[in-house]
């Protein structure tokens, strides 16, 4: 039995339901992730970590997701909350967490000023949870030793060789704080202009808030320009200059290859190719090394 007929008949025996819908979600490459409709119209989205190596953390990244949620519910942010988990994946095929449902789109194609806005506020507010009775787990860097390496699609080796430099160097002291830890524009829903839910919070980890607003920054940058990164990041109102050292760490753990996160925009309806993910990258890389996103954090706090 397929890992997706297996987990309809789990979220049916866990959720009371019969299930008469069931509809695949664009957006996700860690694991896959369906919309499931019941008999009496009510909805719930099924995540089952089917794809490796995410499949072999299954068990812990469902439960950190299931935590997180059942927390965010007495706070404002408007995340899904969790119905039930099969942490081992033995009753649904793969580790599983059926979670509600929330209305809204994602709006992957607008870098509006109003957009980065509400966004910037948005992660503000989650920064401000503190650590809870469980404090969630350090931060890891998605930039080991091991990928930094000069990707053969390069066109200014130079950039990655000095990228490589600074992280060579030991992070800098930082304030601990709640991350989301996956935090971009395909991780947020929208409804009639407002952010109407946050989802995904599998990697939800303790660290410094510049690490949010890089991956935020990285994903604003390959999906809309360098340009359109560095406006988010001065939103945030956060001293560009402090952030150097996360945006890089962020931009290289994309590497081998940023292709990985360009086809579930593509499945979402964006016209992105992998060539114009990996020019934006680069030139996003630049933008941080020669502090020129400190100079437009500077204009925009001056204007």
């Amino acid at each position: 039995m397929s890992a997706v007929r297996a987990g309809v008949r789990w979220v049916e025996d866990v959720w009371g339901r019969r299930v008469v819908g069931v509809h695949r979600l664009a957006g996700g490459w860690t694991s896959t992730v369906l919309r499931v409709t019941a008999d009496d119209g009510e909805r719930a989205v099924l995540r089952l970590m089917t794809k490796e190596p995410w499949r072999r953390h299954g068990a812990e990244l469902v439960r950190r997701e299931a935590t997180v949620q059942k927390r965010l519910e007495t706070t404002p942010i408007p995340a899904p909350r969790s119905i039930a988990v099969d942490l081992t994946g033995e009753d649904a095929g793969a580790p599983a967490h059926l979670m509600s449902w929330l209305p809204g789109r994602l709006c992957l194609t607008s870098a509006a000023d109003d957009v980065l806005e509400r966004l910037a506020r948005l992660l503000a507010g989650i920064h401000e949870l503190g650590a809870g009775d469980e404090r969630p787990r350090e931060y890891q860097s998605w930039a080991p030793p091991g990928k930094r390496v000069v990707p053969p699609w390069a066109r200014q080796a130079g950039l990655w060789e000095r990228a490589f430099e600074v992280l060579e160097q030991a992070p800098p002291a930082y304030v601990g704080t709640f991350l989301h830890r996956d935090f971009h524009l395909g991780n947020v829903l929208w409804s009639q202009g407002r952010v109407s839910g946050v989802v995904d919070w599998v990697e939800t980890s303790w660290g410094p808030a510049d690490l949010d607003v890089a991956h935020a920054a990285t994903g604003t940058a390959m999906l809309h320009g360098p340009e359109a990164a560095a406006r988010f990041v001065a939103a945030c109102r956060r001293p560009a200059d402090e952030g150097r050292y996360w945006q890089i760490m962020d931009i290289v753990g994309f590497l081998p290859d940023p292709a990985k996160v360009v086809q579930p925009w593509r499945d979402a309806g964006l016209d992105i190719g992998d060539d114009l993910a990996r020019r934006r990258l680069e030139e996003r890389l630049g933008q941080v090394l020669d502090g020129r996103t400190a100079k437009l954090d500077r204009r925009t706090s001056n204007g």
